[in-house]
């Protein structure tokens, strides 16, 4: 699951009038929300597990909003393994049909986005002219 999130400065100023004294200054909006299973980074019709430890590429299109990030604000990108309640729950443990997952497969997991020279990571933004 990832999700995009527009982060305000903060020195942004707040709403005028503002009768429920909202604060915009470091607000946290997010803009896109979308869940991909990565056992089909390769194929939908073949689900693979990962290996722990090995870093593999995902690539992956977050669906377009048309969105437009201000000068000052920043971007936020979470990257997690699990949207629950909204989405079924993630066992963290590879089985071939998550809806047959038994309690035992529900385990914790560290998950890791690999940044290096040798092994980038990146978010592409289209500009709209």
């Amino acid at each position: 699951m990832v999700k995009l999130i527009d982060v305000y400065p903060n020195d942004y100023p707040n709403p005028n009038p503002n009768p429920n004294g909202v604060q915009m200054g470091g607000y946290q909006m997010m803009v896109r929300g979308d869940v991909f299973r990565a056992r089909f980074r390769e194929s939908f019709s073949t689900p693979k597990a990962f290996a722990p430890g090995k870093p593999e590429k995902v690539e992956w299109k977050l669906p377009d909003v048309n969105h437009n990030f201000r000068r000052g604000h920043r971007v936020m990108v979470q990257v997690q393994s699990t949207w629950f309640p909204l989405v079924d729950r993630n066992p963290q443990k590879y089985v071939p049909n998550i809806n047959e997952a038994r309690e035992a497969d529900f385990q914790k997991a560290t998950h890791r986005i690999w940044r290096s020279k040798e092994l980038p990571s990146q978010i592409q933004f289209l500009q709209l002219k």
